[in-house]
């Protein structure tokens, strides 16, 4: 029954993010510049000046086992993605204090950003709608979308990890509306 019921969840994720395609590799990065949850200025040409390229990621919340369980991988990596020069930032629809649950699940030490308005996750397309009846769904299961963001707008990212190179290109996408799937340690290291 379990199964059963990931399974219909997982659909519905999907059908919800239908809408969605992310960016390509190959793309120009849209630049942005956010505070992340330590109070620190990322702007992302910055970091290209400093870095020899930038891992970000979306992610949906604390609240998701999937997101945690990346996180952490990240986070136990993280020299190994630092020494290949990379800048590791995370981005989430989640409010500060949700961000701050994230990071006492993970222990990450790298930005998180709260993405107020989606304009990160819009210029990277992986922002949707999560309509009522699978909001619904996601309360029966103890998620509650407007206390976790803070809002009423039930907006969240598809996950997806880009690799972004010095010069502003996405050298590496991983964009699958399956939200169980994420990038690969392996394969986010290759790509730097």
């Amino acid at each position: 029954m379990k199964r059963y019921l990931l399974i219909t969840v997982t659909l519905f994720f999907m059908l919800q993010a239908s809408a969605q395609n992310g960016l390509k590799a190959g793309e120009k990065a849209p630049k942005f510049i956010a505070t992340d949850n330590a109070g620190k200025s990322i702007s992302l040409p910055a970091l290209l000046k400093q870095h020899k390229s930038v891992v970000l990621f979306f992610y949906r919340g604390q609240w998701c086992p999937y997101c945690n369980k990346h996180i952490q991988q990240l986070q136990d990596s993280l020299q190994l993605l630092t020494a290949k020069g990379a800048y590791v930032i995370g981005v989430t629809s989640e409010t500060g204090e949700n961000i701050n649950k994230t990071i006492e699940k993970t222990h990450a030490s790298f930005s998180i950003i709260e993405d107020k308005g989606y304009k990160i996750m819009k210029a990277y397309d992986v922002n949707y709608r999560v309509d009522d009846a699978l909001n619904a769904k996601l309360k029966n299961y103890g998620v509650d979308l407007e206390k976790n963001n803070g809002n009423k707008d039930h907006v969240l990212p598809v996950p997806a990890t880009y690799v972004i190179n010095s010069a502003g290109k996405i050298v590496f996408v991983q964009f699958d509306k399956d939200y169980t799937k994420r990038a690969s340690i392996a394969s986010i290291a290759a790509a730097l």
